[in-house]
């Protein structure tokens, strides 16, 4: 999959400071929102001078039980932490190649055909791409966490599904689940499954919660997976029943293994070194003992709801101390090496079971509440608050009476008259806009947090959005190649050449034009045929523009130099479709004298014929001054530094022009 390959080191100092200053610029916006936010509530909370709580009827709401509040504040937790991982230098670079390419492939090459898109599309934008993830998990983590009940709690749980579905295909190539392989103990089907299992969970209504039976089918599905995984890892002729097979690792031991040369504490990495060596001596036994303990969980979770609190229990505990030993004796934790994007399988999945198991055994009580009053004094933490609802989202409008039940969005418009048109429209009026200032006055810390976490999901999202309707690659890995262009405001020395078809042209003949000006040798097989197709890609990114510039080439070969061996460089390179293309020749007399003008090496290999020259470009103005000088040394040559290089020459070349 070599789309998704920039060929660049992920420690590339110019991208690792772009990062930085990116997370820096993208956190200080966040922060400054959430000042503006605080104001704003103090503001309106100040104008609005809410009575007090006893003005307010009281009412009974169902208090938020335990499992979802396990759910919500665990993963909330989670897609912090994962969040802060992606802020990890390397990932801007190292994560499509190094993490999500290895993912795909061994999977179908459909698979690594949708995994190579998306890998392609962060590195060809890998600042905006790696900073959006930042921000989008830690907004969706803060949002968890802040949003306890209501439309809102239920939104971010819908949230988490979503972006929970994109990392699943996207970067974990389904959680390698079409590939050969597949077993529970390398964290089979992917973490973010669970992150979307959660985030369902989270968004389920209200009403579920007064029964056993979202706990029940939560069991009942985990049993299932389980029982699946059990059989898999039982299957003849994968490789798990070896210790050692033919004097190699087998399947497990060989994973371990790798797993304990990631850079780590010496304490961990000789935990998992110790395990490997133990899986290799006793292969079958280890084996032996996960399919047997991946059945008994699977059994004891379809089994154990109808009526058998203490094999439950059992069950459940059993679970989650086989997800904390695969997790810290195969899965090596998962988040180190630099590189590493979450705690991996182990932890989501004991705590979706161990939620499942709160459902099914422990009904949420009643708890008296303040009921929702038409005015913005709603104090306390009501059936929709303004926790559940920020600003403009808050409840709006009067209820009528009997029709409310927990969640429920207050001020639903009557049934028959809920257009979307009517709905806004109604939601626009300065009355209801009063009372969602009210609410959102009343709502306090976690409104404002909620409100704030949703604004930095956005903050993240946008740049990477607007980039990627940019279909050429970021200038910035140019920039990591070569270093920065450098600007320049001189007379251009003159020439007076022969083009491809024999005609005499010179740069006192371009005046008035934009002349974008390289040296590339006919017969090159390496930099000058990436050169030629950066000029090209400029020229496309230019569009209209391109019709005041010049591109212009001038042979950088003193033995290949007649007019036959330029028409055959255009020919092979697709350039004889450019109509303000030229390629430059002359006496080997004219061209050493354009080198020296310019301070262009070109010197023979000792192999005779490849001529080893310099790689680099002007920009040159319409009053034939030269204003920049960009090093186009094309690096490793991949089709992303390519659309990078003629990013930044498109982009040097936009400076110079000028309306004639």
């Amino acid at each position: 999959m070599p789309g998704m390959n920039s060929g660049l080191n992920s420690d590339n100092p110019t991208l690792v400071a772009a990062f930085r200053s990116a997370l820096l610029h993208q956190g200080i916006i966040a922060g400054c929102v959430l000042v503006i936010l605080a104001v704003a509530w103090a503001a309106i909370r100040e104008w609005m001078r809410p009575p007090a709580s006893g003005a307010a009827g009281r009412g009974e709401a169902m208090a938020e039980p335990g499992w979802r509040q396990l759910l919500r504040i665990g993963f909330g937790i989670i897609w912090i932490f994962d969040g802060l991982l992606q802020a990890q230098p390397a990932m801007a670079v190292g994560l499509p190649s190094q993490v999500i390419q290895p993912a795909a492939a061994a999977s179908p090459g459909w698979v690594q055909h949708l995994v190579n898109w998306a890998g392609t599309s962060w590195s060809y934008h890998p600042i905006q791409a790696a900073a959006a993830a930042v921000w989008i998990q830690i907004g969706i983590g803060a949002w968890l966490i802040t949003a306890r009940r209501g439309p809102w709690s239920r939104l971010a749980g819908l949230t988490s599904v979503g972006w929970g579905l994109v990392v699943w295909a996207f970067g974990e190539a389904f959680g390698g689940i079409f590939a050969p392989g597949l077993t529970w103990l390398f964290g089979a089907p992917g973490a973010v499954v669970f992150y979307c299992a959660a985030g369902a969970l989270i968004a389920a209504p209200e009403r579920s919660w007064r029964t056993p039976q979202l706990g029940r089918a939560t069991l009942a599905v985990l049993g299932t997976f389980f029982l699946g995984m059990a059989v898999l890892q039982a299957w003849p002729g994968r490789g798990f029943w070896q210790g050692t097979l033919h004097g190699s690792s087998g399947t497990l031991t060989g994973m371990v293994r790798s797993m304990a040369t990631t850079p780590q504490p010496a304490l961990f990495a000789g935990w998992v070194s110790s395990f490997a060596s133990f899986t290799a001596a006793h292969g079958f036994m280890v084996n032996l003992f996960a399919v047997t303990a991946l059945a008994a969980v699977g059994a004891g979770l379809l089994t154990a709801g109808g009526g058998r609190p203490r094999l439950l229990r059992l069950t459940v505990i059993v679970m989650v101390v086989l997800c904390l030993a695969d997790w810290v004796l195969i899965e090596d934790f998962g988040f180190f090496g630099g590189l590493g994007t979450d705690p991996n399988s182990m932890i989501p999945m004991a705590l979706v079971g161990v939620a499942g198991y709160l459902a099914l055994t422990r009904a949420p009580s009643v708890a008296a509440e303040p009921a929702v009053t038409a005015g913005p004094a709603v104090t306390g933490e009501p059936a929709v608050t303004a926790e559940a609802m920020p600003a403009g989202a808050a409840a709006a409008g009067t209820v009528a009476a009997g029709t409310v039940a927990a969640g429920t969005v207050a001020g639903t418009v009557a049934a028959g008259t809920a257009t979307p048109g009517r709905w806004l429209r109604t939601q626009l009026r300065p009355a209801r806009l009063a009372q969602a200032a009210g609410a959102f006055a009343t709502g306090g810390t976690r409104a404002i947090v909620t409100i704030w976490a949703v604004a930095i999901i956005v903050v993240g999202a946008a740049p990477m959005a607007m980039a990627q309707a940019n279909g050429s690659a970021d200038p910035i890995i140019a920039q990591a190649i070569d270093g920065n262009a450098a600007p320049l405001d001189f007379k251009a020395p003159a020439f007076t050449l022969t083009d491809q078809y024999g005609r005499p042209a010179s740069l006192a003949g371009l005046r008035g034009k934009v002349v974008l000006l390289t040296f590339l040798d006919p017969v090159c097989t390496s930099d000058c045929p990436l050169i030629a197709q950066e000029f090209r890609q400029a020229d496309q990114m230019l569009g209209s523009t391109a019709r005041d510039i010049e591109l212009v080439a001038i042979v950088a070969n003193p033995l290949y130099h007649s007019v036959g061996y330029t028409q055959a460089f255009d020919r092979q390179e697709n350039l004889t479709t450019l109509p303000n293309w030229l390629y430059l020749t002359g006496s080997v007399g004219q061209l050493q004298q354009a080198w020296k003008d310019y301070s262009v090496t070109a010197q023979i290999l000792p192999a005779g014929g490849m001529i080893a020259h310099s790689d680099v470009a002007f920009v040159i103005d319409r009053a034939g001054h030269t204003r920049t000088e960009l090093d186009f040394d094309p690096g490793p040559g991949t089709g992303i530094t390519v659309s990078s290089f003629a990013a930044e020459l498109a982009s040097a070349a936009r400076q110079v022009v000028k309306p004639s």
